[in-house]
């Protein structure tokens, strides 16, 4: 704060104590007119007569009130509308019709009033999503563990792969949420290193084939990488994280039967990650929405919290790169909607030279 402002801060506000901005307006206005008059005296020794005095007051306060007529009303419903947002009510908004300072703020009340819904939807959606996502592997898990506990089955190969992969489902989605926590604490540094995807790569397949065998989806996976030593410089951990929860989408979306391929290459000196699955795909004006918080889409049917393509987006963004949506067809013609499939297209900057 400058002195000036500080200074400002300290005058006297004697007109604080009136409720009415309009009666503050006529307040000014009359007051604005007596030190015009009280000059007019002082240096001329005139005052017009006191019948015409109290005609100017009172011509002044009408006029004072007939100009405010509507300007204060939006203050009004702004007042209302914040009380009806105290008990939950988000869906009020404020008549803009002027373009003054008055105007301005309905508008920034208006847009606050839609983010301050989104938000509270938001955090609806996540509770129910959440709770779902957290419900479906720990009952499969109470299940298995009760039978084997009762007796009822052994604790062979068959379950003991299938609660492995309740267990780090559950693993991932507290992960997410610490994620969450560290993106809004803007508390992370990467460990960047060079090394080859493929081992990467085949161990996060790995993972999803497992994923997709507990949940009965006999998914074929197809690891393609040119050339096969690709190496990338990045976080290993932050990029492995990046991969499964691509995979993972692409089990949850895809055909219970189909193929996911993952491809990766070289680019002009970037190297490029690229996840397809055959499932319904992503309409053309949902894509840019996709890597937003708690966003899930038309692909939703298959669970999720709509946290794991924002996750993704926030460490491609750290390593300098990009993730997108690419069209599955190559690029639509105007107007045209691709739903054949999904394809995931993350770019990582060849950084290895300049980082050493």
């Amino acid at each position: 704060m400058t002195a000036w402002q500080r200074t400002v801060n300290l005058l006297p506000r004697p007109l604080d104590p009136v409720r009415s901005i309009k009666l503050k307006l006529s307040i000014v206005l009359l007051g604005s007119g007596a030190v015009g008059i009280a000059y007019l005296w002082y240096q001329y020794r005139w005052m017009p007569p006191y019948t015409t005095t109290f005609v100017t007051v009172v011509l002044v306060l009408l006029t004072a009130q007939l100009l405010a007529l509507g300007m204060t009303r939006p203050l009004r419903e702004m007042t209302s509308a914040a009380r009806a947002m105290a008990q939950g009510d988000y869906t009020r908004q404020v008549r803009a019709t002027t373009r003054d300072e008055v105007g301005q703020l309905a508008e920034a009340f208006n847009q606050m009033a839609a983010d301050l819904a989104a938000a509270d939807r938001q955090r609806r959606e996540l509770i129910a999503n959440v709770s779902h996502e957290l419900r479906t592997p720990v009952t499969a898990l109470r299940a298995m563990l009760e039978n084997a506990v009762d007796g009822v089955t052994e604790p062979d190969t068959d379950v003991l792969p299938t609660a492995l992969a309740h267990a780090e489902r559950l693993g991932r989605l507290v992960e997410d949420f610490l994620d969450l926590s560290r993106i809004d604490a803007g508390a992370l540094a990467l460990r960047k290193e060079v090394f080859e995807l493929e081992p990467l790569l085949a161990e996060a397949v790995t993972e999803a084939e497992t994923v997709a065998a507990a949940a009965d989806r006999r998914i074929r996976f197809d690891l393609r990488l040119t050339p096969p030593t690709l190496a990338v410089h990045a976080d290993r951990t932050r990029l492995r994280q990046v991969v499964v929860n691509l995979l993972d989408n692409a089990v949850r979306h895809g055909p219970a039967d189909g193929t996911v391929v993952v491809a990766a290459r070289q680019d002009r000196g970037q190297q490029v990650l690229e996840v397809r699955d055959e499932g319904p795909g992503i309409p053309a004006e949902q894509r840019h929405r996709v890597f937003q918080r708690f966003t899930r889409g038309e692909r939703a049917g298959g669970g999720g919290t709509g946290l794991g393509l924002a996750i993704a987006r926030w460490v491609i963004d750290l390593h300098g790169g990009r993730i997108t949506i690419a069209d599955p067809n190559g690029e639509p013609e105007p107007g045209v909607t691709t739903r054949a499939g999904c394809v995931v297209r993350v770019i990582l900057p060849n950084s290895m030279e300049r980082d050493r």
